[in-house]
């Protein structure tokens, strides 16, 4: 089973954010973050999530996410995504990203479970450190879909 704990960060909403990811399987562990100069909280809370299982190299593997979002969790679990697929993504954001994710969630068996945000569990303030560093870096990416206004329907 590999774990997967997120977070995401928005230093305003819209502000420069960030996201951070920490993967463990049995004795690995790997961290990731990135930094954008204008996102939101919700793209990043959702990019955690894809950059995570994009770096699963193993197909099919039995995944569980920990999130402190309910916007990614509740779009999965209570089916959302699959309606707001099948209708074009008509009036919702993010479709960039949620394709994205479509895309790499089949390809694995995922599972997710909300945890409180800042209740200290020591993976999930990780994250939010990472996040927060990312948020803050001095080479923040273009998050290009969201500054070109793509993703306003």
């Amino acid at each position: 089973m590999i774990i997967i704990y997120t977070d995401g960060s928005s230093r305003g909403n819209p502000g420069p954010g960030g996201y951070g990811t920490v993967l463990k399987y049995m004795e690995h562990r790997k961290e990731l973050s990135e930094g954008f100069r204008k996102t939101t909280n919700n793209r990043m809370e959702l990019l955690a999530v894809i950059a995570g299982l994009e770096a699963i190299t193993k197909p099919n593997a039995p995944v569980t996410v920990y999130s402190d979002s309910k916007y990614v969790i509740d779009s999965v679990d209570k089916g959302w995504l699959w309606g707001w697929m099948k209708k074009g993504f008509r009036g919702k954001k993010n479709k960039d990203l949620w394709l994205r994710f479509a895309e790499v969630y089949k390809k694995h068996r995922v599972t997710f479970q909300w945890v409180k945000g800042h209740a200290g569990i020591p993976e999930n303030e990780r994250c939010d450190e990472l996040a927060v560093e990312a948020a803050l870096g001095n080479d923040l990416k273009i998050d290009t879909e969201f500054e070109n206004g793509i993703n306003d329907f």
